[in-house]
C-alpha cells in the first residue's frame, strides 16, 4: 500500500528529477500526454501547463494515490498499458523500477507509439547505496538487488528498437534537514519508497522492531553535520524519440 503523505515527504527533492527529465522533451504541440506512475498527480498537473493543448492523463496502480490525485486520473498497471494512437509523449518518473521486465515494455512502446513520439523515463539508480545495502542486510524479506539498468544499457535497448536516444545519469546531493523528534531523515525518505515491500510483509510489532534496528545504522552511515544530513542519490534518465 502506498501512503501519499509519506511519499510526499521531501517533495522538492523528489520533484527535481521530474523537471530535469521533462525539460529535455522537445515535443511542441503533442496531442496527448500520458504520465505512467503518476502518484498523487501533483507533477502530472504541471504537464498541462507545459502543453495546454494536450489531453494529459495520469495512470497509477495505487488506489490510494489515484484517490489523492482526484478526477482526471485513473487506476492502471503500467505493465498492461498500450498507447492510444494520438499519444505523442509518455512520461514515467521513478516508477519503472517497480515493473519487472520493463525493458521489454520500453522496446514495445517504441513500436506502438506514432512516429515522432517521445518517451521520457527516470529511475533511481541508487540500489547499491549504503542505505539500500543496510536495508537488504537487515530486512527479514528478500528484496531485489538492482531492478534497473545503466544508461548505456537503456540506450542500446531503445536504439536497437529504432529510437533516437539521449541517456544520462545524475547524482543529486540532497541536504536533508534534521528535525527534532522526527527521526533520521534518510529513514524518513526510504519509508516512502524502498521500505514499502518490507512494511507490507511485517505486522506493526515487527515493523517497529525493524525500524528500531535500521535507524542507528542509517545514522552511522549518514551522519548529521550542521543540522543537515548529506544524502547522495543517483538517478538514471532516458529521453527517446520514435
Amino acid at each position: 500500500m502506498w501512503d501519499p503523505a509519506v511519499y510526499s515527504r521531501f517533495g522538492a527533492e523528489r520533484s527535481r528529477p521530474f523537471f530535469d527529465l521533462v525539460n529535455r522533451i522537445g515535443a511542441q504541440e503533442p496531442r496527448a500526454v500520458t504520465d505512467l506512475g503518476c502518484g498523487p498527480g501533483d507533477l502530472t498537473r504541471t504537464l498541462t501547463e507545459r502543453w495546454p493543448g494536450a489531453r494529459v492523463t495520469g495512470i497509477d496502480s495505487s488506489p490510494e494515490m489515484i484517490e489523492k490525485a482526484g478526477p482526471g486520473f485513473r487506476l492502471g498497471d503500467i505493465a498492461d498499458w498500450h498507447p492510444e494512437p494520438d499519444v505523442d509523449v509518455v512520461v514515467t518518473n521513478a516508477a519503472l523500477q517497480w515493473v519487472p521486465g520493463h525493458q521489454r515494455m520500453l522496446a514495445r512502446w517504441v513500436t506502438e507509439l506514432p512516429s515522432g513520439a517521445w518517451i521520457a523515463m527516470q529511475v533511481p539508480g541508487n540500489f547499491d547505496s549504503p542505505a539500500h545495502r543496510a536495508i537488504r542486510e537487515l530486512a527479514p524479506v528478500e528484496l531485489r538487488a538492482d531492478p534497473v539498468d545503466d544508461p548505456a544499457d537503456y540506450a542500446a535497448l531503445l536504439t536497437g528498437a529504432g529510437a533516437t536516444v539521449d541517456a544520462w545519469e545524475t547524482t543529486y546531493l540532497h541536504l536533508l534537514p534534521v528535525v527534532p523528534d522526527a527521526g533520521h531523515p534518510v529513514l524518513n525518505w526510504v519509508e516512502g519508497t524502498a521500505l514499502r515491500p518490507v512494511r507490507a510483509a511485517l505486522d506493526d510489532e515487527q515493523w517497529a522492531a525493524f525500524r528500531t534496528e535500521l535507524a542507528p545504522r542509517l545514522a552511522e552511515l549518514y551522519p548529521e553535520r550542521h543540522g543537515l544530513v548529506a544524502f547522495p542519490f543517483r538517478r538514471i534518465f532516458v529521453v527517446a524519440t520514435t
